[in-house]
């Protein structure tokens, strides 16, 4: 079934009954990847390390061999940006909601707008000079409405929003009863005002129909989120195949924005989607690593219809076509999650056969698949198969691979005469004028990096050195930019207290009014100064900081995250749960 703007809302229900019916999810959104480096291996590094590879990128860009590639497997663009379903992240459906909220507030008068008066309901709105005209007219002709015995509505001309929040303020505070007030559209799209002449049963019913008409627009923007909130809910099992992009995009797509921080992505994920699997991870992996030779999904669906699998019997629901095996569509995201899923069910039955008694089928449920549970593939990393989102990730040894430096106009053939002397080897480009050259031997590696000491042109170093610059680069620019803020929040604050403390000392106490912030701290100008001086000396700490001073900015970035972390936990709390024992009978391997 096809489901477009045009259909979503009529069809939710039926997509939120299979979800509540479903015993897993499979997904596919065909990302199919965009590089903006010189290469493919430029953006993917055989030696990169999760917390590189899971980095995030946040760009809306075309690239002509990603477009082209689409364009060859049939994508339609135009159904994308004609008939796609919207959808907001969590922040932006929050902000929107306030946003319906203040509106609500505003047309009933006691919005916080910038142009009342403190009482909005009991006193007169303060009107800009060059709107006073136009407003009285609007007056005007509220008036001979009221008196009119015949009408019943007035339609305002078209004004802009400015007037509009001048009309809805003055008409709140004029006429607090016995009219209705409502923002209509042209079929132009030009937004004017309806004033109707109703009693206050009629005006309160209006308001109702007026507030469950917003939030059905507002629920119509939030779109598709629901649908991926609601698989979050559900706990249950999400499988994908060489799922990691999906898994990313679709974190920072609908709920927030990608961590810089390794940790924090793996909490953030495992708090959206408690429970995931990888297929390619898992065809990769023992008991079918021996007897699957290739882990495409295309390939693999085809190998799992064969001995000694047994692919399962699909019957389509009355009403839902189902997708064709015999003639591929490959490439489309809906039949690429249906094989998925078929590739799934072929595997996991596979693991009921080293039961005693066999089991012909396992559920997605079952402790045989769970040793595959939160664990993503990575491609093209030589030595770390996959990303564990429930602890630490796999920490080779490397001791084999040197990285090296060298001009810009060097190429491949350059490092291979380079290292001509030390037999096979491999290279993974890092950018222009660095790279990693793994040896066949560990031990060539002191050899080989005693041969650049008096060179001029390159640099060779082992990969644990390079490691060990690169966090001592990585701390240094933490403590930057740790310093550079705290220095940036202390001159602000001691701004703060040459001012204040020059109001105090300039003006007499019995001058300052009962709301100044100066005479409620009643700080004189000498206190004032030994404050100062301690701020600038670093005696007061930064929590103090934030306690001593009511216009402290609000917490780090990394506090806010944690915090942000939490809330979403308790918000999702999915019903769905992992055992803490799993089964030991297949174990993905902590080396490979």
């Amino acid at each position: 079934m096809e489901i477009i703007r045009s259909n979503f809302k009529s069809n939710l229900h039926k997509v939120y009954q299979a979800i509540e019916e479903a015993d897993f999810f499979a997904i596919d959104g065909e990302f199919s990847g965009i590089s903006d480096g010189p290469s493919v291996t430029a953006l993917t590094n055989g030696f990169d390390t999760p917390e590189e590879r899971s980095s995030p990128d946040v760009k809306f860009v075309c690239q002509s061999s990603s477009i082209d590639f689409l364009a060859s497997q049939g994508f339609d663009f135009n159904k994308v940006f004609c008939n796609g379903i919207p959808y907001l992240n969590q922040e932006e459906e929050r902000q929107l909601r306030e946003q319906y909220d203040e509106k609500r507030l505003q047309s009933n008068g006691a919005g916080a707008l910038s142009y009342t008066s403190p009482n909005t309901s009991k006193c007169p709105v303060t009107i800009p000079e060059d709107q006073k005209k136009f407003i009285d007219q609007v007056v005007e002709k509220i008036e001979d409405l009221l008196q009119s015995e015949e009408n019943k509505n007035l339609d305002l001309e078209p004004c802009t929003g400015f007037q509009r929040k001048l009309i809805y303020q003055t008409l709140s505070w004029k006429y607090p009863k016995g009219i209705h007030v409502e923002t209509l559209e042209t079929e132009k799209k030009e937004r004017y005002i309806v004033i109707s002449k109703v009693d206050e049963e009629e005006r309160k019913r209006r308001e109702q129909q007026k507030h469950a008409k917003e939030q059905e627009e507002l629920n119509d923007a939030v779109g598709f989120s629901r649908v991926i909130h609601a698989i979050a809910n559900s706990g249950k099992l999400v499988i994908g195949h060489n799922m990691l992009l999906d898994v990313m995009h679709t974190v920072h797509q609908f709920y927030c924005p990608l961590p810089s921080d390794l940790n924090e992505f793996k909490e953030m994920t495992t708090c959206v989607f408690p429970r995931l699997l990888d297929t390619k991870l898992m065809a990769s992996t023992q008991p079918f690593k021996d007897i699957i030779n290739n882990t495409s999904l295309a390939e693999l669906e085809k190998r799992l219809k064969e001995t000694p699998f047994n692919p399962p019997k699909v019957e389509s629901a009355e009403g839902f076509p189902s997708y064709d095996t015999a003639s591929e569509q490959l490439h489309e995201a809906g039949y690429d999650a249906y094989i998925t899923g078929l590739c799934f069910i072929s595997m996991a039955n596979y693991l009921g056969s080293f039961l005693s008694p066999p089991k012909i089928h396992v559920s997605a449920r079952s402790k045989l698949i769970e040793p595959f549970f939160n664990k993503l593939f990575l491609m093209r990393v030589m030595d770390i198969p996959y990303l564990n989102l429930e602890g630490p990730d796999l920490q080779p040894k490397r001791d084999h691979v040197l990285h090296v430096t060298f001009p810009k106009e060097w190429k491949t053939s350059d490092l291979y005469q380079l290292f001509s002397a030390f037999g096979n080897i491999q290279i993974s480009w890092i950018n222009d004028t660095s790279a990693f050259v793994s040896l066949s031997q560990p031990e060539q590696v002191p050899i080989a990096v005693n041969t650049s000491k008096y060179a001029e042109s390159y640099r060779i170093q082992t990969y644990a050195e390079y490691v060990g610059t690169k966090h001592e680069e990585k701390q240094i620019k933490r403590k930057w930019t740790e310093d550079s803020w705290k220095e940036v929040e202390r001159k602000r604050l001691n701004t703060q207290c040459i001012s204040y403390a020059l109001q105090n000392h300039c003006y007499p106490a019995n001058s300052l009014t009962a709301t100044s912030t100066v005479g409620k701290r009643n700080l004189s100008p000498s206190q004032a100064e030994g404050v100062l001086e301690a701020r600038v000396s670093g005696e007061i700490s930064d929590t103090e900081l934030e306690q001593t001073d009511p216009c402290a900015e609000s917490l780090s970035e990394g506090r806010k995250k944690a915090k942000k972390l939490k809330r979403m936990k308790k918000d999702l709390s999915p019903t769905g749960s992992i055992s803490d024992s799993s089964a030991k009978l297949f174990e993905v391997p902590d080396t490979w």
